[in-house]
């Protein structure tokens, strides 16, 4: 398999003590030479010349150290190359729940981001997280968000990338009436619907197809307007040649409709704004808890604005062609219509979310045509969306568009500010393409998120790097107190705080009786984490003995719960309550008792 073969022995002792042995297999013969180890499909020039350096550990503090290990070990060893030394970091080392990514253009600049970690600094080149639960979500952007040149730099630093974008513009060109290589660097035609739902099409496919190949794998699929039409592709609803007739057909009959519609962005909710609505202004999108897009005739979309304005609405004008999803749209519908019911259907292999239902849609939904036509005149429930794919678990969404419209808009559209979401954007205006891939890439790896950073890290060599920083901490056994009469003192203690305990909980809910036990029990399992040294991020559902809880701080906190609550716990209640929750459940069932 390309390393030497490692067997382990342990034994383990009913008092505590371990014993553990390693054998490897034994060097190679002069003369065979070792097998390359490719860590899956190589995204060459991916990074943009950034080189990565990756580190982890079970907490936050093993994380310092660690990066303060190989900081030395790379100031002692002048001759050890940058691109061996990520290439052994992603290769040869585990992949623990606290990570860090340390990302740099040269030696000195990986140095001083190691610096940085060591310190506890943040920067832009050095991107810290931990693991958490949830889903991954890809984000499809929508008309608005191309910029001219979108996808150049990329086209000429990643083969793959370059590869795909050909192969879907090809598909595209066959429908256009200039090859849209033309206007991916012309403002002006960019502008052109015709033009600009191909262009970020294009852009947007060959941006997932590479990500793909960087190890992206997503449980759910959104795209906004034009977007949901790139997720149905990659989600094999339409082969290549009929999602590339749906999406010139869509942008030449919208293109050719007559001018003289108008859309508006305005900072209200939908309640607000639905009893203005006449015949001639729609909602076209709603795209947060106060962000609402107005769309259709100019007067009648002026006069709703007014009346928003006067209450102090603040109000954008968009810069648009054509007034989308609106009545002005219905003149193309039946061309449209068929050719929606010339192409072959096929039921999504990923679950895509409905920009009509604002929910992952249900069988037989996408492979409708009149699916689609009722897509372009109706409205966008991209609220809807985002919030139906958090309630299905998803914590991290990857926008993969031109820029990070989406991760804003959706940042606004979550309520539930304790949950640990993420929105991270593949692409950024202002950036170099290849650093924000590869720093989207980097948080992703960061939050645990599939991601390979093995595919945009190029083969190197193995080099020896430090082992693993423990946290130590040495315990001092204590001689043990003389029993005497402080037994009764010690009982009517005990009882006191049982009677305090219940108190507390007899005037609250049972919701907010779990939370003040919940808190109790995290904030002593910190403690007696603290108490070894270690630093951890606990929360309801962490294992106690995953997180380093041995037999003494197990005991520690068990002793400290039976103090503050007065209720008799066995000293082997982490074996048998494994999480705060459990532990707060078990709590709350004995005080109530």
């Amino acid at each position: 398999v390309g390393r030497p073969r490692r067997v382990g022995v342990s034994s383990f002792g009913v008092s505590g003590t371990n014993a553990h042995v390693i054998l490897e297999e034994a060097p190679a013969p002069p003369g065979l030479v070792e097998p390359s180890q490719p860590t899956g499909a190589t995204v060459a020039g991916a990074s943009g010349g950034l080189l990565i350096w990756a580190l982890s550990g079970r907490s936050a503090a093993a994380v310092r150290a660690q990066a303060t290990r190989l900081l030395a070990a790379v100031d002692a060893q002048p001759e050890l190359r940058p691109e061996d030394v990520a290439y052994s970091l992603l290769t040869s080392r585990t992949v623990f729940d606290r990570r860090a990514v340390v990302l740099a253009g040269d030696r000195a600049g990986l140095r001083n981001g190691l610096e940085r970690l060591a310190a506890g600094t943040a920067g832009p080149d050095v991107i810290s997280g931990r693991r958490v639960r949830g889903r991954l979500a890809v984000l499809f952007a929508g008309q608005g968000s191309q910029r001219a040149g979108m996808g150049r730099s990329l086209r000429a630093a990643v083969p793959a990338f370059a590869e795909a974008f050909e192969t879907v513009s090809a598909a595209l060109d066959r429908h256009l009436e200039r090859p849209l290589s033309d206007a991916l660097d012309d403002v002006d035609l960019l502008r052109r619907t015709e033009f600009t739902q191909p262009a970020l099409f294009a852009f947007e496919v060959a941006l997932y197809r590479l990500l793909a190949l960087s190890g992206v794998r997503p449980n759910v699929l959104l795209g906004h307007s034009i977007g949901e039409l790139a997720a149905a592709h990659v989600a094999h609803v339409w082969s290549l040649d009929d999602a590339a007739r749906m999406v010139a057909a869509r942008g030449r009959l919208m293109g050719a409709l007559s001018p003289g519609g108008v859309m508006t962005a305005v900072r209200a909710s939908v309640d607000e704004v639905e009893p203005l609505l006449t015949d001639r202004v729609s909602i076209a999108a709603v795209n947060g808890p106060s962000a609402v897009v107005l769309s259709g005739d100019v007067d009648a979309v002026e006069a709703v604005t007014a009346e928003l304005a006067a209450r102090g609405r603040r109000i954008t004008p968009l810069r648009v062609s054509h007034a989308f999803h609106s009545h002005r749209m219905e003149p193309m519908l039946e061309e449209f219509r068929r050719v929606a019911a010339s192409v072959t259907y096929h039921d999504p292999s990923i679950p895509v979310v409905s920009n009509i239902t604002g929910r992952i849609a249900e069988p037989g939904l996408l492979t409708s045509p009149e699916y689609w036509v009722r897509h372009v005149r109706e409205p966008v429930c991209f609220m809807a969306g985002i919030r139906s794919v958090h309630e299905h678990g998803v914590t991290t969404f990857l926008e993969a568009g031109p820029g990070g419209a989406l991760s804003a808009m959706g940042q606004e559209c979550i309520a539930d500010s304790s949950a640990d979401i993420a929105f991270v954007s593949a692409s950024k205006p202002g950036t170099p393409e290849t650093t924000a891939l590869v720093t989207a890439l980097a948080r992703l790896f960061t939050r645990g998120a599939h991601a390979d950073l093995g595919a945009v890290v190029p083969v190197g060599r193995r080099v020896d790097l430090p082992t693993y920083s423990f946290q130590h901490k040495h315990y001092w056994l204590e001689a043990a107190t003389t029993m005497d009469d402080s037994t009764e003192y010690e009982e009517d203690t005990v009882a006191a705080a049982r009677t305090g305990m219940q108190k507390q909980l007899a005037g609250l809910s049972p919701d907010d009786q779990r939370a003040l036990l919940i808190d109790l029990v995290l904030a002593e399992a910190t403690t007696a984490m603290r108490n070894q040294a270690i630093e951890v991020d606990l929360d309801a559902e962490s294992p106690f003995l995953e997180i380093g809880f041995n037999s003494l701080s197990a005991v520690e906190l068990r002793n400290r719960l039976v103090e503050l609550t007065g209720v008799e716990l066995t000293p082997m209640l982490l074996f048998d309550y494994p999480t705060p929750e459990y532990v707060s459940d078990l709590l709350r069932e004995l005080l109530l008792a």
